[in-house]
């Protein structure tokens, strides 16, 4: 009997520590497994999650329109590409209207010393810019006396002045309407969300939200569309003061050039 419990021990020990490296091995081929399955995972988690950030600022910018609500984000947009043709139509105006005053001063009291004032129209005619047009009217009344040149260069000076600040009021309408269509957008918006307060008898943040987006993007794009519209009127405000100020003191040259050598 106890040579057989001695040989029954042994062979349990012996099925035992044999067990013992399989069950080893199964659990280290399982841990293999899952970390080749995380790492696996890993990347098309890491790919999915750019996805979200990968929407340019055209499709976030139009996202954005829709959810404001095209009946109240149109007028704003439309105030806005208005706005902005009239802007570029002064700058260009403006900038075609630049005159280098000196320079036709100076040409002008050339031909003065000659007493050629016809060759000083012809050369005011050949220049751009209200200045070069206020030159030109006077001396096309070189003949009728000093007083009546003064006369036309200050009337036509007005003229100018005017063409200078044409369209200035259609710009200012554009950015007096853009903000204003964004805050009538924010009162509907308010009045949809007691709306949707009052038939869902909730006051809830789902309830609400719907209404108050449109409330809020309504007045954050007018009031983005003013700002812009308002930094170009004023750098073309700057511009016309500016030319307004060439034209008076090159009037003055003028006339002061007229009384030197006019006989």
């Amino acid at each position: 009997m106890s040579i057989v419990g001695l040989l029954t021990f042994a062979n349990f020990n012996d099925v035992k520590a044999q067990d013992q490296p399989a069950a080893e091995a199964t659990e280290q081929v399982a841990e293999a497994t899952d970390q080749v399955a995380e790492e696996a995972a890993a990347p098309v988690e890491e790919a999915a999650a750019p996805a979200d950030d990968t929407k340019s600022f055209h499709q976030m910018l139009k996202e954005k329109y829709i959810q404001g609500g095209a009946g109240w984000m149109t007028p704003v947009l439309l105030c806005l590409i208005f706005g902005m043709a009239l802007i570029i139509e002064r700058i260009l105006y403006l900038n075609m209207a630049t005159t280098n005053v000196k320079k036709l001063l100076d040409g002008i009291e050339e031909k003065a010393k000659n007493n050629d004032w016809k060759g000083a129209r012809e050369l005011c005619a050949d220049t751009r810019g209200p200045v070069a047009s206020i030159f030109v009217q006077g001396l096309d009344r070189i003949d009728q006396g000093l007083e009546n040149v003064e006369k036309a260069v200050t009337s036509y000076g007005g003229v100018q002045m005017a063409r200078l600040e044409n369209n200035m009021t259609w710009i200012g309408l554009f950015i007096a309407l853009a903000p204003s269509f964004g805050f009538l957008g924010t009162v509907v918006g308010m009045v949809q969300a007691f709306d949707d307060i009052e038939t869902a008898g909730d006051i809830s943040p789902t309830v609400v939200a719907g209404g108050m987006k449109v409330a809020l993007l309504t007045t954050i794009f007018g009031l983005i569309t003013a700002i812009i519209l308002q930094i170009f009127y004023n750098y073309i405000l700057t511009k016309i003061e500016s030319l307004v100020d060439q034209m008076e003191d090159g009037s003055i040259s003028f006339m002061d050039i007229l009384v030197k050598y006019h006989k």
